[in-house]
């Protein structure tokens, strides 16, 4: 069998012509460590914008980076996976570490990281307050991640998104467990958090695009885990949401959907712009079972004594409705004896 990780002689010629030319390879090196626009690499590299985008139309070409619009801006990035990247990657690898064009460079991305997660916190303080407000509300987010780790387990998975990331905390909470991570969010302000955090946290295998919920920028089927965390109650529409990243599991995929569970504090619809006051078991039963997933697991995290200002946290774990009543028939047949 052919390992599909391996290059026919044409394929390999094509890599290693596009690759070996000194800006293409300071690029590469620059889109392994961190998601850049022409702008942010014309300011490294100190080369003019028509010459940086050349060179990366030719990258492109042989399927060596991702480009990606969030409104006026393209972002790129080393692509992911592959023979053609994992042979960019070996000869990233032989570069010497004390290399002075490549160390000045990667100087240059350091400072343009600290820029960028400066602005990021500047964001972040403004939208404290109504954060911290939230946070009160509710079971401790320490809690609610414990949970939610036990849930989704510790076994391997390919791919992960995570709609609505935010800060991009799930992508770091279950960086130990996936090959590669997507975050999605429709706010500009909360990718840039989003990228300043994994910046700090020394995470590249996640990538944060922007996006609408209602309507993915991403293939089919192309996540064995997606997450949903504290999201839907901002949605007019939550069940076109779970239908939406229900379309993106592969079919053994698994859903998680970390929210609400029905309240009355009516002040949060004016004040912080819920457009839902949490959500039902039942509600959610329904809402999957349409999308074609079956609810596998729930977890009702309610917060310490009986005050009503008080909100509970449900965690939902679904599966693709046929994979989950394929476990559900091996189970009855195992405890049957049937096999």
């Amino acid at each position: 069998m052919v390992d599909r990780d391996t290059l026919g002689l044409d394929a390999l010629v094509d890599v290693l012509k596009a690759a070996g030319e000194p800006t293409r390879m300071r690029l590469l090196a620059l889109l392994a460590a961190s998601d850049l626009t022409v702008t942010d690499l014309t300011e490294i590299l100190g080369q003019s914008q028509p010459r940086i985008s050349r060179h990366l139309k030719l990258l492109g070409e042989v399927a060596l980076i991702d480009r990606y619009q969030e409104g006026a801006w393209a972002y790129f990035r080393l692509r992911q996976e592959g023979g053609r990247v994992a042979l960019v990657r070996g000869l990233l690898s032989a570069a010497a570490a004390d290399d002075a064009v490549l160390a000045r460079d990667e100087m240059r991305l350091v400072a343009l990281k600290k820029a960028r997660a400066e602005k990021a916190q500047a964001y972040f303080s403004r939208n404290a307050a109504e954060w911290d407000e939230l946070r009160r509300l509710h079971v401790s987010e320490g809690d609610v991640e414990a949970a939610l780790k036990a849930m989704v387990g510790d076994e391997p998975v390919d791919s992960l998104l995570d709609l609505g990331t935010g800060t991009g905390r799930i992508l770091q909470l279950f960086e130990g467990i996936y090959r590669r991570g997507i975050g999605v969010d429709a706010s500009r302000d909360m990718l840039a958090v989003a990228r300043s955090n994994l910046d700090k946290a020394g995470i590249t295998k996640a990538s944060i695009r922007h996006g609408d919920i209602f309507n993915l920028p991403l293939d089919d089927q192309s996540f064995d885990l997606v997450t949903i965390h504290q999201v839907l109650h901002y949605l007019a529409e939550p069940e076109a949401a779970i239908a939406e990243a229900a379309r993106m599991l592969m079919p053994a995929g698994r859903l998680v959907i970390i929210d609400f569970a029905p309240h009355g504090l009516e002040y949060l619809r004016d004040e912080h712009a819920h457009a839902r006051l949490g959500f039902s078991h039942q509600t959610m039963t329904d809402w999957l079972q349409r999308a074609g997933l079956a609810l596998e697991k729930t977890t009702d995290l309610a917060p310490e004594g009986a005050d009503e200002r008080k909100l509970t946290v449900t965690i939902w774990l679904a599966r693709d409705q046929r994979v989950a009543s394929n476990i559900a028939d091996m189970r009855q047949r195992l405890q049957a004896g049937g096999i």
